[in-house]
């Protein structure tokens, strides 16, 4: 309770909450109010915003409804989003724990790869994986996560390193638990809540990359994603705008619903933060 009491105290925590649950909800309500398959063919190209009954939010080039992808578009941007969010976050953590608990040879060894891979940027690594791999949605999103989890393993590892001597480890230790019990029964609940806030940011990365890559034609073109219907508008920008502005639009408030909600919770777990706002 003192935790949602914490979080509640910002405005924009709060708004940013209520976004998000619309959002959620949109996806789920996607399949019952739009049935058919959001990609068909359903109308004349290029109706614009509430000139047709129909399509409420108009056509695209090619005579697709517009609402209708976005409904299922965000399903598809938010389920990405969180599947790369799970994956970066599951190896950001092995990784991590496994470098602060034992440091050494196997913290040097750990680090040197975590360096390699943010020697590049992440997209660059992303576009290099979807060319091997190909761009289908799973290999998307498996791609996304894997090229995500270098910040989180840094995370980790400097939580289990200021953790690993605290006096709870070293009761563990005198009581026989074994090391994996001692990392991920003992050390990681109390290294968790950092890693929890930064999944906001990785999962507002994640839906922004797929984005991106629709955008450049390297996505799954067989889904209905924010990021393939900006990227299918860009031919017809000039004259109508309004085929990419709305999944911008769509995109930006997820995006800003992920980062309030994620502020919102660095503002809650953060004790220092409680001490300055007692209730």
């Amino acid at each position: 309770m003192q935790l949602l009491k914490n979080y509640f105290r910002s405005p924009a925590a709060s708004l940013g909450l209520i976004l998000l649950l619309l959002i959620i909800i949109v996806a789920l309500i996607a399949g019952w109010i739009f049935p058919t398959n959001p990609l068909s063919l359903a109308g004349r190209p290029l109706q614009w915003p509430f000139t047709n009954p129909k399509f409420w939010l108009g056509t695209d080039q090619v005579g697709r409804d517009i609402a209708a992808q976005l409904f299922h578009g965000a399903r598809i941007s938010l389920l990405i989003g969180l599947v790369a969010t799970l994956i970066a976050i599951f190896i950001g953590i092995v990784i991590g724990a496994l470098s602060g608990f034992y440091g050494g040879v196997i913290d040097d060894l750990l680090m040197r790869i975590t360096e390699s891979f943010q020697i590049l940027p992440n997209f660059l690594l992303l576009l290099v994986a979807v060319a091997i791999f190909g761009s289908t949605l799973p290999i998307v999103v498996i791609a996304i996560g894997a090229v995500s989890w270098p910040s989180v393993a840094r995370l980790t590892r400097a939580e289990f390193l200021s953790l690993r001597q605290r006096e709870f480890v070293q009761a563990g230790r005198t009581l026989g638990m074994s090391n994996t019990r001692l990392m991920f029964r003992e050390i990681l609940p109390n290294a968790l809540p950092p890693v929890i806030m930064y999944a906001s940011v990785i999962l507002s990365t994640a839906i922004l990359m797929e984005s991106a890559l629709a955008f450049l034609h390297l996505s799954d073109p067989n889904v209905a994603s924010w990021g393939n219907l900006i990227g299918g508008g860009r031919a017809v920008l000039r004259q109508q705008w309004y085929v990419s502005a709305l999944p911008g639009i769509a995109m930006l408030l997820t995006v800003l619903a992920i980062s309030l909600v994620g502020q919102g919770l660095n503002d809650a777990l953060n004790p220092r933060l409680q001490k300055q706002n007692p209730s």
